[in-house]
């Protein structure tokens, strides 16, 4: 067969059989009378192995190699491609992020398209300081969109360019939220917990919704903060995670704390939860006593009546620290004492 007929039916240009022949990839096994390439069934057979393995990503030389050496194995060869694959897939991610950023911060012209290059070098740099100083004073002002802001926050472990990152996303006004709310479903637990870090900042309905359903997933660390951020905003969703940190002792004082301006604010319930807490461990003294402690940061009118009753409790840890905590709760709400005499 000629090459002209080849090329057709193989799709390879008659340039490029002519290239793979003079580097001795796919010689013609014949010549015609006139001297023309005449390619045999094995000889296209050939060509289109080529092609598959130049498919693969493989050069010229690695693809002569792999043809001619009877022993060798392509695990390890395919293995390289592998890796050079996943790096130019990053390098070309990464150039598309930052095509996508440009974009998004809308420059009305080259001088501004360079100005938020300039910024998104700053906030990759290798250097702690940079990405921070990048942060907190952008060049000529130039605002760092949400999205790029929220991409590196998920990213970030320093612990200050963490928070001056979280900073700079609150100041977005919640434009950030979904972008964020991606890390709460990595397999990564820094990243969820980078990613909680960062919504709990947030302003809006956008996020608490976010909250709320980070307050239902099986992190106990990101349910914690969910709760404790959602208890700050009202939500009474959060009660039963803010009595478990109690019981646990993990943020307890942070978690009595909120329960208590939840009961100010009109929750109900919160006290009984309490309550039934403590009686569900009745042989854990530290558990009942953190429960009892919490008591003390609800409402006295709320509190008094649970105080009394376990200031007689049986075991005596437990009652010596009620009594306490009911005098003070009676010198605040003016029962018993000097106080209920100044009428």
């Amino acid at each position: 067969m000629l090459i002209g007929e080849v090329a057709r039916r193989s799709g390879v240009s008659t340039r490029m059989l002519r290239h793979y022949d003079a580097l001795g990839l796919v010689r013609p096994t014949g010549r015609t009378v006139g001297g023309y390439r005449e390619y045999s069934e094995d000889d296209i057979r050939r060509i289109f192995h080529v092609e598959s393995l130049r498919s693969l990503g493989m050069s010229l030389r690695q693809i002569g190699r792999a043809l001619e050496d009877p022993a060798f194995v392509p695990s390890e060869l395919v293995r390289d491609l592998i890796r050079r694959t996943e790096d130019r897939l990053k390098r070309e991610q990464e150039l598309l992020d930052r095509l996508r950023a440009v974009d998004a911060s809308a420059p009305s012209g080259w001088e501004g398209a360079l100005r938020i290059v300039e910024l998104l070098r700053g906030l990759s740099s290798p250097g702690a300081a940079r990405r921070q100083q990048t942060i907190l004073a952008p060049a000529d002002e130039v605002p760092v969109p949400a999205e790029v802001l929220a991409k590196a926050v998920l990213a970030e472990s320093d612990p200050n360019v963490a928070g001056a990152l979280r900073w700079a996303l609150a100041r977005t006004g919640g434009d950030g939220v979904a972008n964020v709310a991606s890390g709460l479903r990595s397999d990564n637990a820094d990243i969820r917990r980078r990613a909680i870090l960062a919504l709990i900042e947030l302003p809006g309905d956008e996020a608490t919704a976010v909250l709320m359903d980070a307050l239902a997933g099986s992190d106990a660390v990101v349910r914690r903060h969910a709760a404790l951020a959602l208890g700050a905003r009202g939500a009474e969703e959060a009660v039963p995670t803010l009595v478990e940190m109690v019981v646990e002792g993990r943020n307890d004082v942070e978690a009595a704390e909120v329960l208590g301006a939840l009961a100010s604010g009109g929750v109900e319930g919160i006290v009984g939860a309490l309550v039934d807490a403590s009686a569900a461990h009745p042989a854990d003294s530290a558990v009942r006593i953190r429960l009892t402690q919490a008591l003390a940061e609800m409402p006295e009118t709320l509190a008094h009546g649970a105080l009394q009753r376990l200031a007689g409790d049986e075991d005596r840890d437990v009652a010596l620290v009620a009594s306490a905590l009911l005098r003070v709760v009676e010198e605040r709400e003016g029962v018993g004492g000097e106080g209920s005499e100044s009428t």
